[in-house]
């Protein structure tokens, strides 16, 4: 089976490339979009390679490599009523927002800017 490659973004001020290898391997939560969300629960598989973009930052830019390690599951912090990730409407019984793990590969040695 072929893998899908995805852009994952993330601002480095709240998560980072670093953060990721240091931890080795994290819940990709909060995910708060459906069509995000969908792509996740459909069209992510185990081994798709992932490409980390840290938005708001300064250049902004592709800023290294990860890889799915996990089937979509339900992003529990949506049920968490002091995590800024919460969701009245979604349920242990009726989940609405799911997410995946996400496990790091490497960093670029340089940027990956999406300008021209």
């Amino acid at each position: 089976m072929k893998t899908k490659k995805w852009l994952m973004k993330t601002e480095p001020d709240v998560y980072s490339i670093d953060d990721l290898k240091k931890q080795h391997k994290t819940p990709w939560e909060g995910i708060r979009n459906y069509q995000a969300r969908n792509f996740m629960m459909k069209e992510m598989s185990i081994g798709d390679e992932v490409f980390i973009y840290h938005s708001n930052a300064k250049p902004p830019g592709i800023v290294g490599l990860a890889k799915v390690s996990s089937s979509a599951y339900p992003d529990h912090f949506a049920w968490d009523d002091s995590s800024k990730y919460f969701d009245p409407k979604s349920t242990k019984e009726s989940p609405r927002w799911f997410m995946v793990d996400v496990e790091f590969v490497k960093k670029f040695n340089d940027l990956i800017s999406l300008e021209k």
